[in-house]
């Protein structure tokens, strides 16, 4: 039986599911010229592949999905090395223009704001923590350890060799400190291409994976008091000709003054995005004090509690300080769209420069020994406890919805709470299945 090559057009939706199209290889310069239908809708199909009604949108409308020729990857099938082809999509409407409420438009929005406004530009990087399902049942956990890495050298060799070919540039893999967790990392670049490589990041990686029989998950925890899966994103900011400003070695903690006030606007409006950066129910469970993901909003060093951190610089050979030099924030999940965390990101560093906001307070050290008035001196204020929190602090801020269109921000919320009203329906078990299952 014949069978062809394929390729498919991909957005990824409010629920951080690549979705798309596929035709025939053949057929690929014709669909990168014209597109494929889409319909608005789409974008209110929830984790669990069901559409949440009611939505704006109901059954009226009509959508294209244009392709980006920048983001084509590709991926193998299986063993004979058939390739399918990849192609990350602009979501427009009928008449050419870019939709409101695409995630992926949301973000080149953002960053051509950011370069219009301030000549600066961002470079990036996600950093995806993940877990094997399958346990052994051994008592001991080996994080780091040569007989993690030689126990699962096929599915770290076979990943890097897949993110390689698909153009991702892999940097890193290595096994965590949660029972049978790994995180991969990608090579820093530019804005946009940092976030469509975390889309792709994500669905190689569950096929690589389940090519060699095995079931993964990056959901942000898989059991009670279980270890927690997160998504790191690193951000350093450039000048119109290029140069790297993040880093002033005469500044406190060496960060620039203009970073200073972009860490500060991402701090301020740090409660009013959470829900876009870890966007499930499951997400807050992990975002709790002394589990090493976001104990507090502050702007820390040498501290993984902080959600927005310093990254230290060490004077090895040939080190590049500008450019090494940038902020890390770890409150996200693969819950959550990579456009959409940038996006926000951006905008709210974008505010700080706005409205000049001084380097907030660095807390260095063991932020867990500060008392209570020294934490409330400082600053530091708690991460949104539930995802309903979460949403009540995004529907209730001005400045963090007017970055979404009206409809996008209803969708959205719309999508979450009716998560939220899902899961609140589950045992305790069954939630944690559900949510290995589909992420």
């Amino acid at each position: 039986m014949r069978k062809e090559p394929l390729a498919i057009i991909l957005t990824s939706d409010l629920a951080a599911k690549a979705r798309g199209r596929a035709f025939r290889q053949q057929e690929f310069q014709k669909y990168l010229n014209s597109g494929c239908g889409w319909v608005p809708a789409n974008l209110a199909i929830d984790a669990f592949g069901s559409i949440v009604t009611p939505n704006p949108f109901g059954a009226v409308g009509d959508l294209r999905l244009m392709p980006d020729v920048s983001s084509i990857a590709t991926v193998a099938l299986n063993e004979t090395g058939e390739q399918t082809t990849l192609v990350l999509a602009d979501i427009h409407t009928p008449d050419g223009q870019p939709w409101e409420c695409d995630p992926r438009s949301f973000l080149k929005q953002a960053i051509a704001d950011l370069q219009a406004e301030t000549g600066l530009s961002i470079v990036a990087s996600f950093e995806h923590e993940f877990m094997l399902l399958e346990d052994s049942g051994s008592p001991v956990n080996t994080p780091f350890s040569l007989e993690a890495f030689l126990e699962e050298e096929e599915l770290g060799g076979r990943l890097m060799a897949a993110l390689d070919d698909a153009g991702l540039e892999p940097e890193m893999w290595l096994p965590e400190f949660g029972r049978n967790q790994f995180e991969i990392t990608l090579s820093p670049a530019r804005a946009l291409v940092a976030a469509d490589r975390a889309v792709y990041l994500r669905e190689i990686t569950r096929h690589v994976a389940s090519s060699l029989g095995k079931s993964i998950t990056f959901s942000p925890i898989i059991e009670e008091n279980g270890g927690g899966n997160g998504v790191h994103v690193h951000v350093s900011l450039r000048d119109k000709e290029g140069r790297f400003v993040t880093y002033d070695e005469s500044r406190p903690s060496k960060l620039s003054d203009v970073a200073g006030s972009f860490a500060a606007g991402i701090l301020k409006y740090a409660e009013a995005f959470q829900a876009v950066a870890a966007s499930a129910p499951l997400s807050y469970e992990r975002l709790a004090p002394h589990r090493w993901s976001a104990g507090g909003i502050f702007l820390g060093e040498n501290n993984r509690e902080a959600m927005l951190r310093i990254c230290p610089l060490f004077n090895t050979p040939g080190a590049n300080h500008q450019k090494q030099f940038n902020l890390e924030y770890r409150a996200a999940d693969a819950t959550s769209n990579p456009w959409l965390v940038l996006g926000c990101l951006i905008r709210a560093g974008l505010e700080g420069l706005r409205q000049q906001l001084p380097t907030p307070n660095i807390v260095s050290g063991d932020s867990d020994a500060l008392t209570p008035t020294e934490r409330d001196e400082l600053g530091i204020r708690p991460v949104p406890a539930t995802l309903t929190e979460a949403l009540a602090h995004f529907e209730s801020s001005i400045v963090a919805t007017e970055w979404f269109a009206r409809d996008l921000a209803d969708t959205f919320l719309a999508v979450k709470r009716a998560e939220i009203s899902r899961c609140e329906a589950l045992e305790p078990a069954d939630r944690y299945a559900a949510y290995a299952a589909t992420y």
